[in-house]
């Protein structure tokens, strides 16, 4: 138990608590990261379950809480059409849910598990305990409408499983996901807790990096990127550091005089970086603009070519002029640097971040 759950009110119990995010690069990891240190807090038992560099960070934040692997959801973006991407990989999406079902009965049984968190992973739930849905998709955006339509549908009918849906938003403005989580159609059981961030706000450090480069997401993608800012950033003058985002081995080292490269940062090493950095580059994926509003940083926002819900975030946010914002395939760092430093990024909004931790301590005194 840690140090923490000695203040705890002797009455309150010791609860067993599966956390699952989804592997979709470290975002929905990354986001779990101060629920389960809230949970341990509590004094909760713990058990994290994902799989790939998701399971990999969560074993380098938490290397004493036990871990499981669960089935892998397999998605790879192409920068072709998004509705073909997933179309084709659907039935091996499909039928990792069904294994994921598999593996978390298995989980709860063996390990007496009394309520699971699970951040977009739509297999695994218990009928016999209380499960919670964390994400921020409520409604999902795709270019035809009659797909769009079908989509959703769909997409209640896998919420509908979930006692309880967790949204990481206001419920009103400012509002960080816009419609993506406030959709015409209200989602029963919807709960909105506020932003999620493992970053511990802006620490008052001296400036190291001009830029730090923040990578994520699925392949080819986060490769293609990584070698097209690599390429421009060696031709600059600025001080750059480039968080891979691969967290299969901790690796350091320098390409250049100006460019430093690190496999992975643990929350609290990456907190420091990006505190010492002047300006940030990464994905627009909502779990990274979380970080950003925590931080209160200014950032170049590059989406992943071809993911609907990253476009429109990055529209949305270049809109009101509070982040840079550049495609993939016309990134121009120069012009891209010169531009950020007008903008104020995410602080003006004053959004509440990490204050969820009242109703996570109902939810968990209620298992």
């Amino acid at each position: 138990m840690p140090a923490e759950a000695d203040h705890l009110a002797p009455d309150l119990p010791r609860k067993r608590v599966l956390v699952a995010p989804l592997n979709w690069g470290l975002g929905h990891a990354a986001r779990c990261v101060p629920i389960i240190r809230a949970l341990e807090k509590m004094g909760a038992q713990v058990v994290l379950a994902s799989d790939g560099v998701a399971l990999r960070l969560l074993e380098a934040e938490f290397p004493h809480l036990p871990t499981v692997s669960l089935p892998s959801y397999g998605i790879k973006y192409f920068p072709q059409n998004m509705v073909l991407n997933i179309a084709r990989q659907l039935p091996r999406m499909l039928y990792a849910i069904r294994a994921e079902k598999w593996h978390t009965a298995r989980i709860v049984q063996e390990y007496n598990i009394q309520g699971i968190i699970s951040d977009n992973r739509y297999g695994c739930f218990h009928r016999q305990i209380k499960n919670v849905m964390v994400t921020h998709q409520l409604h999902l955006r795709v270019p035809q409408k009659a797909l769009q339509w079908c989509s959703n549908r769909i997409l209640r009918l896998a919420l509908s499983k979930f006692e309880e849906i967790w949204v990481p938003d206001s419920a009103g403005e400012p509002s960080l996901s816009g419609e993506l989580s406030h959709p015409a159609i209200g989602q029963p059981k919807t709960q909105y807790i506020g932003l999620l961030s493992r970053s511990q706000g802006n620490e008052p450090i001296e400036q190291e990096y001009d830029v730090a480069v923040v990578l994520s997401g699925p392949e080819p993608q986060r490769s293609n990127l990584e070698q097209l800012l690599l390429e421009q950033a060696l031709a600059l003058p600025h001080k750059f550091i480039f968080i891979l985002g691969k967290t299969h081995s901790k690796e350091h080292h320098y390409v250049s005089e100006n460019v430093e490269v690190v496999s992975y940062l643990t929350s609290h090493e990456l907190n420091r970086v990006v505190a010492a950095s002047q300006v940030v580059i990464c994905r627009s994926g909502y779990s990274s603009l979380m970080d950003l509003a925590a931080m209160g940083k200014q950032a170049i926002l590059i989406p992943t070519p071809g993911q609907t819900e990253q476009e429109y975030l990055a529209e949305s946010l270049s809109k009101r002029q509070l982040f840079v914002v550049q495609q993939q395939d016309q990134i121009d760092l120069e012009t891209a640097l010169e531009a950020v430093l007008q903008t104020p990024g995410l602080s003006t909004l004053n959004m509440p971040v990490n204050q969820f931790e009242t109703k996570l301590r109902v939810w968990l005194n209620a298992l």
